[in-house]
């Protein structure tokens, strides 16, 4: 059976989905890939949503003695704390490598103010820079109107201050194809020293959108992530400008 033939006999319960009500799929290393074919998802906007919120385990004696006095509290949906730069000095940010089937490779990130085209190529365009992880976080377009353009993209995390501080954080990247439930991919491994994540890879397989789970993560910037996966571009000192929208 063929890779994709794998794809195409398998079935929604194969994958691991929360609630019903929440109409997700979670991509996990046991099942780590899934084909917006399957979907009927494969044109308009694929949206890729990064946000994250600090662990609550991060912040002090006071909230483990509350649950020792009270331990139906740990019940409760945990608290999103807020964020600012006294919580923690972090920054999260979202990016891509993309290549397209020309043979076209680049980046799409806040660093260098390369936030990318929706409607031409690359086909992908970075909306905003969010510095302090607020509810909307920061969002990838990628136009599948042009899908037959597009080889592959490596949706990457990366930390753009001198903080590694992925174990202080709780961070999830969430597709939301143009059909179908939302993709979500949970960044929960711990990898204290760790400043850049390769989180998916969403990639042209025989003319088929497959998305797949990577989680990889290096203690480099952009740069190791393009070693790891072959990209072969060349990458100097990058700076943010005012973020687009």
């Amino acid at each position: 059976m063929g890779f994709l033939d794998g794809l195409r006999r398998g079935r929604a319960a194969d994958f691991d989905s929360g609630n019903a009500a929440t109409n997700s799929i979670v991509l996990t290393k046991r099942h780590d890939r899934v084909s917006l074919k399957e979907q009927g998802a494969e044109t308009g906007h694929l949206r890729i949503n990064l946000a994250w919120r600090m662990r609550t385990s991060d912040f002090g004696g006071p909230q483990r003695e509350s649950l020792l006095r009270h331990p139906f509290r740990a019940l409760k949906p945990p608290e999103v704390m807020g964020h600012s730069q006294s919580m923690v000095n972090v920054d999260l940010d979202l990016g891509c490598l993309y290549e397209l089937a020309d043979g076209t490779k680049g980046v799409v990130q806040p660093l260098g103010g390369l936030f990318g085209d929706v409607n031409s190529a690359p086909y992908v365009k970075l909306s905003g820079d969010d510095r302090f992880g607020s509810a909307s976080g920061e969002t990838i377009y990628v136009n599948l109107d042009h899908k037959d353009a597009i080889k592959r993209i490596l949706v990457f995390v990366y930390i753009y201050d001198q903080t590694p501080a992925f174990d202080r954080t709780h961070a999830i990247v969430t597709l939301y194809p143009s059909n179908g439930p939302r993709i979500e991919i949970g960044l929960d491994e711990r990898h204290p020293q760790a400043r850049s994540c390769a989180v998916v890879m969403i990639e042209n397989v025989k003319g088929e959108i497959v998305v797949r789970r990577e989680v990889k993560f290096v203690y480099g910037f952009q740069a190791e992530l393009d070693r790891l996966y072959g990209w072969g571009l060349q990458w100097g000192r990058g700076f943010k400008t005012k973020a687009g929208r």
